[in-house]
């Protein structure tokens, strides 16, 4: 049962049990004061809705790290989600009280991100906070989300930086040449760096000059290559044609090289897997003399085999498909602006149809003409 006491101080300390049968106290100035918490105590018990006043002490940092340990992330996601937390989020809000960070708080967490960081990036810090939040609510930890209705910068899609062929070649020819296939194959195949770096040579059918990407690199652990799933959610995995220049690059790096730990293709000088900062590093040595934007790095090539596609009349499902998005959303919202949009293919649809059916062009403005 609740109860309030006057205590010697001559405040009121009330009582209740929680919902798991533990008693607790606080303690108010009024008498009134103790009976309205009291109040919202029993109607929260009935509710449902009760948190612990205790529980909030817990910092945002340790509730993080729990919070973290019990999610199933793919690795790769896992790395970002950490990363993501130990450079933007601990350092502000990590010693705080779960129960006492304000909206406020990490309103000012997101203008202060938005200071230095990309609009997609600073999305991708609330998408993360705010689940720790929500994850925090579900437990009783806290009532209340303090990130509801915080305000994101916009996200603006800039216009994609397409290599010119020209430049592409000139890298190929700059870059060190034990990474001359590494560039081809994502300049002829659109693979992420992660799935180029993952790939090994069971995965390519030479007599079908076919490639099957179904993972990626995700690490590497003693000397050897960790595989994860590819970033399609589903897993699901894509065949991509190779084209004779890129065959032809794969065979001759084999053939200098030769495959490296479970029979990956691409090795660093010591025959190791490459980490996608250690490569980053090389294509910034060939690409910043040649004026090519580093922050994008080797997805470049991705977005100018993509053109390439556009180019030559594809689909927006088969650029899907060889680029393995996840829907034809993403590629349309992606590469939009490549796609050409002809008046006069247009105008040449409709007429070959519609005004063949109407007796031609010359028919439709005679018909045009005895109305005017």
């Amino acid at each position: 049962m609740a109860s309030i006491a006057k205590t010697a101080a001559g405040t009121y300390r009330a009582r209740w049990r929680t919902p798991d049968g533990r008693t607790t106290a606080k303690t108010f100035a009024k008498r009134g004061d103790a009976e309205r918490h009291l109040t919202i105590i029993e109607h929260s018990k009935l509710s449902g809705s009760y948190v612990d006043p205790a529980a909030g002490r817990i910092t945002f940092a340790e509730y993080a790290e729990q919070w973290r340990a019990m999610q199933v992330h793919r690795p790769a996601s896992a790395v970002a989600v950490e990363v993501t937390l130990r450079r933007h989020v601990v350092p502000r809000l990590g010693h705080r009280p779960m129960a006492q960070i304000r909206h406020s708080e990490v309103q000012s967490l997101i203008r202060e991100c938005a200071e230095t960081l990309a609009p997609g990036t600073v999305r991708n810090v609330y998408v993360r906070v705010s689940a720790i939040f929500r994850a925090a609510v579900a437990d009783r930890v806290i009532a209340v989300d303090p990130t509801a209705g915080v305000k994101l910068p916009p996200v603006h899609q800039s216009p994609l930086d397409i290599l010119p062929t020209a430049t592409v070649g000139q890298l190929v020819e700059d870059i060190d040449q034990r990474y001359r296939a590494l560039i081809v194959l994502g300049a002829g195949c659109g693979l992420r760096i992660s799935e180029a770096l993952g790939l090994t040579v069971d995965r390519v059918d030479w007599p079908r000059r076919q490639v099957t990407i179904d993972r990626q690199l995700v690490g590497v652990d003693d000397g050897r290559p960790v595989f994860g799933p590819v970033k399609d959610r589903q897993n699901r995995p894509r065949t991509i044609p190779l084209p004779d220049a890129v065959l032809h690059e794969l065979s001759a790096h084999l053939r200098q090289y030769g495959p490296g730990p479970d029979g990956l293709l691409f090795t660093g000088r010591h025959g190791e897997p490459i980490r996608v900062n250690r490569f980053s590093e090389v294509w910034r040595r060939a690409a910043t003399p040649l004026g090519i934007p580093t922050g994008r790095g080797f997805h470049l090539l991705r977005h100018y085999y993509a053109s390439l596609l556009i180019a030559h009349g594809e689909s927006v499902k088969v650029v899907q498909d060889r680029l393995g998005d996840r829907s034809a959303t993403i590629t349309l919202d992606t590469y939009a602006g490549l796609w050409p949009d002809s008046e006069d293919g247009t105008r040449v649809a409709v007429d070959t149809v519609l005004g063949a059916a109407l007796g031609g062009p010359a028919s439709i403005l005679r018909q045009s003409g005895s109305t005017g």
